[in-house]
């Protein structure tokens, strides 16, 4: 079972396009929550992701509450600067829920404060905002897959 990544309204096509590349070349799936900052067919998008759109298990989704509702059952953990836990002190598992806010805002303060026990951040100097969405996705899914023995990947 895949690792399943879910951007919550993302804004700008490239980081989705990239996080669209990186899902393909891991397997994971790619749920995005509307509204999105662009359109499915913008061409920065589509260059961020190169010819690799076909490999890419893209949901769309219209609320979190249709998110939880597809994987009900599954565990979630979103990420925050704001987090208190490490993204390295949780052991994750193939079918996790790995959840990313906007680039502008990160994750709803009401969704944030109801999964405190779920809210993992990146370690990053206190003097900066926030990493890239698309790196931020990419440390947290690459850790994920280390950690399962990057399974299916050569």
């Amino acid at each position: 079972m895949p690792f399943h990544i879910v951007l919550v309204e993302p804004e700008i096509p490239p980081n989705t396009g990239n996080v669209a590349r990186t899902c393909a070349v891991t397997g994971a799936s790619l749920g995005l929550v509307h509204p999105l900052g662009f359109s499915l067919e913008d061409r920065y998008l589509r260059r961020a992701g190169l010819d690799y759109w076909p490999e890419v298990r893209l949901k769309e989704f219209y609320s979190l509450d249709d998110v939880y509702r597809h994987y009900a059952g599954h565990r979630f953990f979103y990420f925050s600067a704001h987090g208190k836990i490490r993204y390295t002190d949780v052991r994750f598992r193939p079918g996790d829920v790995l959840v990313f806010g906007k680039e502008t805002t990160g994750l709803p303060e009401d969704v944030l404060r109801a999964n405190a026990d779920r809210v993992l951040r990146i370690p990053m100097r206190k003097t900066l905002r926030s990493l890239n969405l698309s790196n931020a996705v990419a440390i947290v899914l690459y850790e994920a897959l280390r950690q399962n023995g990057f399974p299916d990947l050569v």
